[in-house]
């Protein structure tokens, strides 16, 4: 939720996680304490600029996020959300896959291996690659009924 807010710490671009700790002891709020009080305002300026929806209340200490009940269209934004993070990890799939597959022409393009090695590979390649998407789109559709269950 948090990973990719990031902070200007002294004229540098920081992650959050790096300058401060979070807890939960509710559903819906979130306690963030800075490690440095001084970046106190920068942090609550970056967690005021994020797209998470929220306005943090600074009492000096700790910044209590209170999320927001999630609306049907918020539950419709994040279920967007997830296709897309869901496409990014099939791509980042896809893009192993040809890296292996360069690797392993290669390899029989220099008769490091035989020709059955190459085609037996291409198939595990193949196999390997069905496998980790079907799963991606099982997941995805786990979290888009989670998401839309009310």
């Amino acid at each position: 939720m948090f990973s990719k807010i990031m902070v200007d710490y002294y004229g540098t671009p920081t992650p959050l996680q790096q300058l401060a700790s979070f807890q939960v002891p509710e559903a819906r709020v979130v306690l963030v304490a800075p490690y440095d009080k001084g970046a106190m305002n920068a942090v609550e300026k970056a967690i005021r600029d994020s797209d998470l929806g929220v306005n943090p209340s600074n009492d000096g200490n700790v910044m209590r996020l209170v999320l927001p009940q999630l609306t049907e269209e918020r539950r419709r934004e994040y279920t967007k959300l997830a296709k897309t993070k869901a496409e990014d990890a099939k791509v980042s799939v896809r893009n192993v896959r040809r890296h292996a597959k360069d690797q392993v022409d290669k390899l029989g393009k220099d008769k490091e291996v035989g020709e059955d090695d190459v085609t037996r590979a291409d198939k595990q390649l193949d196999v390997v690659t069905k496998k980790y998407v079907d799963l991606i789109d099982e997941v995805l559709k786990a979290k888009e009924v989670e998401l839309l269950e009310v």
